[in-house]
């Protein structure tokens, strides 16, 4: 695996750690975290030995979003045309989006472990995983409302499947913070830990029963998952038949019914 200047990444036990590893700056989303993150989870997407990966932050925090000297640097690059400075923005505001679609459109269950400070960008991060997971001290909030702008990398776009409309909205347009249960309560986070240790616990507990299963079928429901969130039942119905066409071919059934014969756990290749 490759060293990162915004990221620590290790593989155990077919669970990809990716850690973002700037404690320093509470976790700030600098230009090497953009870049980087894409080519983690290109490399995760890629891998077989990677069945499962939790997303995590080092320190206090899970992340207080952007980094403000990034926002500066894209700021100093803007001249006096109008639509010039509109084309860049453009294109680096599709540039951070794509960072985090690698993320969603990841093969393997992306699992968030969020503690402390969960702001703006950061937001839009866990919102493009699988299922969150907080620390009793995790603060989230949409902080984009508070400078000035709406939030553009996938908040406002993935959260209304996630949580309500109206619960939403409130959080969108004031910006105020919300705790661990109140979050959980919501339907943001799936579950709340006492502490920061319990929370990482729980998650590699709830990743390794994930990583234990068929790999093939894992993903093959992931991607179902995510198909129906844009197309109607019938759709799905016909989807998933033409998939498990060839899915259900997979030697991974067969040592499923077996193992479930004999009363053992199962072995399921990469």
């Amino acid at each position: 695996m490759t060293d990162y200047s915004a990221f620590k990444v290790e593989l155990s036990n077919s669970i990809a750690h990716v850690q973002i590893n700037r404690p320093e700056k509470i976790n700030a989303m600098n230009a090497a975290f953009w870049r980087e993150i894409v080519e983690i989870f290109q490399w995760i997407d890629e891998t077989d030995a990677v069945r499962v990966v939790v997303l995590s932050g080092a320190g206090k925090h899970f992340s207080s979003g952007i980094d403000l000297m990034l926002l500066a640097s894209v700021a100093s690059e803007l001249g006096k045309d109008v639509g010039r400075n509109a084309r860049l923005l453009r294109r680096k505001i599709l540039q951070m989006q794509a960072s985090f679609n690698a993320v969603d459109t990841c093969r393997k269950p992306v699992l968030a472990a969020i503690q402390g400070y969960c702001l703006g960008g950061a937001i839009d991060l866990i919102a493009a995983c699988d299922m969150r997971y907080a620390a009793a001290d995790a603060q989230f909030s949409i902080k984009e409302i508070d400078m000035g702008m709406a939030a553009d990398v996938g908040t406002l776009q993935r959260l209304p499947r996630i949580i309500g409309d109206g619960i939403l909205r409130e959080l969108a347009y004031t910006g105020r913070a919300v705790g661990a249960e109140e979050a959980r309560q919501i339907g943001l986070v799936n579950r709340t830990f006492d502490d920061t240790p319990s929370l990482l616990d729980g998650v590699f507990a709830i990743a390794g029963e994930i990583a234990a299963k068929s790999p093939i079928a894992v993903a093959g429901t992931k991607q179902m998952l995510s198909y129906m969130r844009d197309h109607r039942i019938d759709d799905g119905l016909e989807y998933i038949a033409t998939w498990n066409a060839a899915m259900l071919q997979s030697s991974d059934l067969r040592v499923a019914m077996a193992a479930s014969m004999s009363k053992q756990k199962p072995q399921f290749d990469d």
